[in-house]
């Protein structure tokens, strides 16, 4: 058997391994999903009618709220559901399993393709689950077509996997799940201080710098842009290269703690 067939058997045996984990143990999942979740029906019908008043310039209307909000949420759900492969890379690392796996004839990168892989997996699965929700409460993208929707589902899987593999790095450099959990809270926080809520225009001048080429504020224009037929810019390069940048920080981070790791 060559090294990439072993290396491909190994990966989906690692795989399979880490989607049994997720399914036996849904609590951890459903806690991260209910974020975004919360989020948009607190924003939506909370706070809709003030907040489309505001980005509309004129008088309150809640579906174009919805139509402004949704793109961040999905974004934000994505930031939530890595931090499920940080606390599973970290238990992994604390109960012994990896020093077992280190013994075995299989190949080494398995074991992180293994997690990353299926994290990008519940995270699309995610994203659908928070879209099917978005849409059940009037969000509507009829101006977009078949190419968009397929650039908006490949940058969404792009970004998952960047925010993943920071992730996974992340989880290799805690002590335990708990300090996992802590550390990856920044993957959600930082959509608060994007324009998934608010456009950039109306926040201070001195922070519009800060929230506009941070990660997420790129990547949410983006998927604006295609599933709303807005002006995309240079938002569209600055999502891509902030994805790519992130998932090569991610995973060289994260095999160089996985190699030199003592546990």
């Amino acid at each position: 058997m060559s090294a990439f067939s072993l290396a491909v058997r190994d990966s989906n045996t690692m795989l399979r391994r880490n989607l049994l984990h997720a399914r036996r143990y849904p609590s951890l999942t459903l806690n991260l999903l209910l974020t975004p979740v919360m989020l948009l029906l607190l924003f939506v019908y909370i706070f809709g009618e003030v907040m489309s008043a505001g980005i509309g310039g004129g008088g309150a209307d809640r579906s174009q709220y919805i139509a402004y909000v949704v793109p961040g949420i999905l974004l934000m759900t994505i930031g939530s559901t890595v931090i499920g492969a940080a606390v599973s890379v970290s238990t992994d690392m604390s109960e012994g399993i990896i020093a077992r796996f280190r013994t075995m004839a299989i190949h080494r990168g398995s074991v992180l393709i293994g997690h990353v892989v299926g994290s990008v997996l519940q995270s699309v699965a995610s994203v659908v689950l928070v879209g099917a929700v978005a849409v059940a409460i009037g969000f509507r993208s009829t101006d977009a077509t078949v190419l968009e929707w397929l650039a908006a589902l490949g940058l969404l899987v792009l970004f998952a996997t960047a925010l993943t593999w920071i992730a996974v790095g992340m989880g290799m450099a805690s002590p335990n799940a708990e300090a996992a959990s802590n550390s990856a809270m920044p993957l959600i926080l930082l959509p608060l201080i994007s324009s998934a809520f608010t456009p950039i225009d109306a926040m201070p001048g001195w922070f519009r710098p800060i929230a506009e080429y941070q990660p997420f504020t790129p990547a949410i224009e983006t998927l604006r842009g295609l599933l709303l037929g807005t002006e995309i810019g240079h938002n569209g390069w600055l999502a891509i290269a902030w994805s790519v940048g992130l998932a090569a920080l991610g995973y060289r981070w994260s095999t160089a703690s996985f190699n030199r790791d003592p546990r």
